[in-house]
């Protein structure tokens, strides 16, 4: 096990302990993103809220990306038959699927959930 490796599972742990915090945040842009949905908001507004959500699914996914290399262990870091094996663990897997469940989660925002704000056209200028 590396110096690096070590220092690596150490910053990941502290990362990881926010998690719940940033989901809940990400939790709560949503709840907005709805709120302004449901009250017709402008395409701006709606935009705004749109990337708040994702930057709080984008931290969650860190966040959760973080606890899973720590839950793998330390030797994972540097050996990637560890990585695999830690996946085959039952924390190792909950953390991979709820990886998995919120970067699916965070694209198909990014697909449908981000209002587009209209570009002003060629003849307009």
């Amino acid at each position: 096990m590396s110096r690096e490796a070590e220092v690596r599972y150490h910053a990941d742990q502290e990362v990881g302990k926010g998690y719940h915090d940033l989901l809940e945040k990400a939790r709560e842009a949503e709840r907005v993103l709805r709120e302004k949905q449901a009250a017709d908001a402008s395409t701006e507004e709606l935009r705004e809220a749109g990337l708040v959500l994702d930057r709080a699914l984008t931290d969650a996914l860190r966040a959760a990306e973080a606890a899973q290399r720590a839950t793998f262990g330390v030797k994972s870091y540097d050996d990637r038959i560890r990585r695999r094996k830690g996946k085959a663990t039952p924390k190792g897997a909950m953390w991979t699927a709820e990886v998995n469940r919120l970067r699916t989660l965070r694209e198909a925002h990014r697909l449908t959930g981000i209002a587009r704000v209209p570009r002003a056209s060629v003849a307009a200028r």
